[in-house]
């Protein structure tokens, strides 16, 4: 037992610094780089695209190799390379240097969901709690980024921002294997969990196409969503809270304190979810998102801070819902793939928002960005309104 808490500790932790070191690069262009190499915020975010484009690719070939090898090893390869990624990341003195930086940054983070959620269902009946703790700390890992980032700036400059955590990172993949990977490879510890088949329902197959079609068209647009509020909210507290704001800490702090809050959005939600039809919780969370978003441009300071904490709060907690509806309808011994498609689709769109956000906030700023977003979800709104009535499956006792 004690062993399998410590497992899951330290994959909380990575889903945490997984999450972390993508965006540790949106505060330092915000605060830091642009001033530092004479660059707007406009020109130097496109080079964060490389590290989300490998985070994307390289995901499936990161499950293959776990599958076929050990999925522990893939793990501490993780820690300890995306670590060394960071640290050489800082040695970057051209933009093009520190794009093939966040690319490597990019291909130890897509090992992350592939592995270590597997590792977090293992053997378990109730997957539910295991994997909305293991969410909050991804959330919160996007909270912090924007903290320690901006207080290692002001105290440190910005390759302190990707050194530090770079070599805590690689610390606790030593700490990984010694701890979790030797222990697993004794012959009392291995195959210890068989999996108990959960209640599935049973779909038409048009029913099905449609609620698939469902699930990646609001995956495609809810990911944008994502990916935009995330990695530009420390550059739109930079530019809205002018009174609140006056450094880069200080942009850090309200951005942690409004993602920290956030991520208590899934857990929420997934109370929900399991308590009313999902279809009215999931078109909840869409209309939220539209009405804040809406609201969003113009706001400055306090009335900024507000609105972007609730929209937030309906962000993450979307994470959730099409995990949930992937596991209801689908068999297990073909769900792990639906899961991989699902998180291709969410990477690719969430590198495809990057360059959408540096031409939006360089041509128009961030109010037509936020008006975009409220409409992408609406349209996820009127998605789920075609989702039919799926009841919450029923949980055996383990």
């Amino acid at each position: 037992m004690a062993q399998r808490e410590l497992h899951f500790l330290f994959l909380n932790i990575g889903h945490f610094l997984d999450h972390f070191f993508m965006l540790v690069f949106a505060t330092a262009a915000a605060l830091a780089l642009s001033q530092d190499w004479d660059m707007s915020y406009a020109e130097l975010i496109p080079y964060a695209t490389p590290g989300f484009v490998s985070f994307a690719v390289f995901a499936l070939p990161a499950g293959w190799l776990a599958d076929r090898w050990s999925r522990e090893g893939m793990m501490a390869i993780f820690f300890v390379g995306i670590g060394l990624a960071s640290v050489v990341t800082a040695l970057a003195e051209t933009p093009l240097q520190i794009g093939a930086g966040l690319f490597a940054i990019g291909l130890f983070a897509a090992i992350y969901h592939p592995v270590g959620l597997a590792l977090v269902v293992e053997g378990r009946q109730r997957t539910g709690m295991p994997l909305a703790v293991n969410g909050v700390f991804g959330n919160l890992g996007v909270a912090a980024a924007a903290l320690i980032t901006g207080f290692l700036i002001d105290n440190a400059g910005w390759r302190a921002a990707f050194v530090w955590p770079g070599l805590l990172s690689v610390a606790l993949g030593l700490a990984y294997v010694v701890l979790v990977v030797r222990p697993a490879r004794r012959p009392a510890t291995a195959q210890k969990t068989q999996k108990t088949p959960a209640t599935e329902l049973v779909l038409e197959r048009r029913t099905l196409v449609r609620v698939f079609a469902i699930i990646f068209f609001s995956t495609a647009l809810g990911g944008l969503i994502f990916q935009s509020t995330t990695f530009s909210l420390p550059k739109v507290f930079d530019e809205r809270l002018p009174a609140l704001a006056a450094s880069a800490t200080g942009v850090g702090w309200y951005a942690f304190a409004v993602f920290a809050v956030a991520a208590v959005g899934q857990l929420i939600v997934g109370h929900f979810v399991d308590r009313y039809p999902l279809r009215f919780v999931f078109a909840a969370v869409a209309a939220t998102q539209a009405l804040l978003l809406f609201l969003m441009p113009g706001l400055t300071d306090w009335a900024a801070l507000v609105v972007a904490l609730v929209f937030m709060l309906a962000v993450f907690g979307q994470i959730p819902i099409n995990d949930v509806l992937v596991g209801r309808i689908t068999k297990s011994a073909w769900r792990s793939r639906v899961y991989a498609l699902r998180y291709i689709v969410t990477f690719s769109v969430t590198a495809s928002a990057i360059p959408l956000i540096a031409w939006i906030q360089g041509t128009w700023g961030f109010d037509r960005l936020f008006l975009l977003l409220a409409a992408a979800a609406a349209a996820i709104f009127l998605a789920v309104a075609l989702l039919p009535a799926l009841r919450p499956a029923p949980v055996a006792a383990e």
